[in-house]
């Protein structure tokens, strides 16, 4: 059984996406209130997760430091294997690499590159890293990706995989060192994720790898104010692949573009301290390992809603260690 963890999503807010220094502070805030886990996106044109981690490794002592994702398509698996050997000598034990394709829009529309069999690409991707961290070495002539070279010495930094739909999820189960999800709604983590991840390590002849749920997450009282903070935060999400998701999770209403009140529930752990422990202890009794959460501030005080869900996480991160 792989270890329970409550972590929180550093880049979670907008303002945090192009701030160094704001990022890093918090992850060191983090480290001191006991939360055991700091996740970081890499999204468009903003800070590189990997690169902020490296700063982070050297100002922290405990804290483990993970990407939710890396996109694959930008860079060649070698060059983030460059990068990810820092990690690991900076930070031993501490670096998890989460890796994914993204979506069609953030690779064609914005890079110009052809998003062509995103989960083809990811299986080798996934291969290539795992030879080259875990073996020292790699000798991989693929369909997608060439890769032949190594490393001075084997490294302890689990490949994880993001997951989407059940095919994606399966290959997590197949392939990676655990699944990471991205706005998914509870109940299709519940019915499709862990079933799809555990088809995947039933053929691959393997145990289920942990399964890492993202999640919203705002301790706060007012419902209204919560669902406008969340609909704003994560409005630009509603892709065809996430209105695919959603529809599939009873959600259709995703089509119009907009959140529905049971969308941001479907999602987002929010209410008082009572109410968003008790989701997040749902959470875990439907096979999930770890919780990556983005504080969503609502109401007029940011600092200080941002701050009072710090403290539920921190204060549930020993409780969730023990399950």
């Amino acid at each position: 059984m792989s270890e329970k963890r409550l972590g929180v999503d550093f880049s979670g807010s907008v303002r945090a996406l192009n701030d160094s220094d704001e990022i890093l502070a918090g992850i060191e805030k983090a480290e001191n209130m006991g939360i055991p886990a700091a996740w970081l996106i890499t999204v468009g044109g903003h800070l590189d997760a990997i690169t902020v981690f490296a700063a982070a490794a050297a100002r922290t002592e405990r804290i483990m430091l993970g990407t939710a994702i890396t996109p694959t398509y930008p860079r060649h698996p070698v060059a983030v294997a460059q990068q990810v050997q820092v990690l690991g000598q900076l930070a031993p034990g501490r670096f998890r690499l989460g890796v994914g394709p993204s979506r069609r829009r953030g690779v064609e529309d914005m890079l110009g590159l052809e998003y062509k069999a995103p989960l083809g690409h990811l299986r080798e991707y996934v291969r290539i890293l795992k030879a080259l961290l875990h073996k020292g070495e790699v000798d991989f002539n693929g369909r997608y990706y060439h890769a032949h070279t190594s490393i001075k010495a084997p490294m302890d930094v689990p490949v994880m995989a993001s997951g989407l739909g059940p095919k994606a999820f399966e290959l997590c189960g197949a392939e990676a060192d655990g699944g990471i999800s991205w706005l998914v709604p509870g109940n299709y983590i519940r019915d499709v994720a862990v079933a799809s991840m555990t088809v995947g390590a039933e053929k691959a002849g393997r145990p289920v790898p942990p399964l890492i749920m993202h999640a919203p997450v705002c301790v706060h009282d007012n419902a209204d104010e919560v669902r406008d903070a969340v609909g704003w935060f994560f409005g630009s999400y509603l892709f065809p692949e996430f209105v695919q998701l959603f529809t599939a999770s009873g959600l259709p209403e995703s089509a119009e573009g907009a959140w529905s009140d049971g969308m941001v529930d479907s999602v987002a752990l929010w209410g008082d301290e009572a109410r968003v422990a008790e989701r997040i202890k749902e959470l875990y009794s439907f096979g999930v390992d770890e919780i990556i959460a983005t504080p969503v501030p609502a109401g007029d005080n940011r600092e200080a809603s941002i701050d009072r869900t710090l403290r539920l996480i921190a204060d549930m991160a020993p409780e969730v260690a023990r399950y």
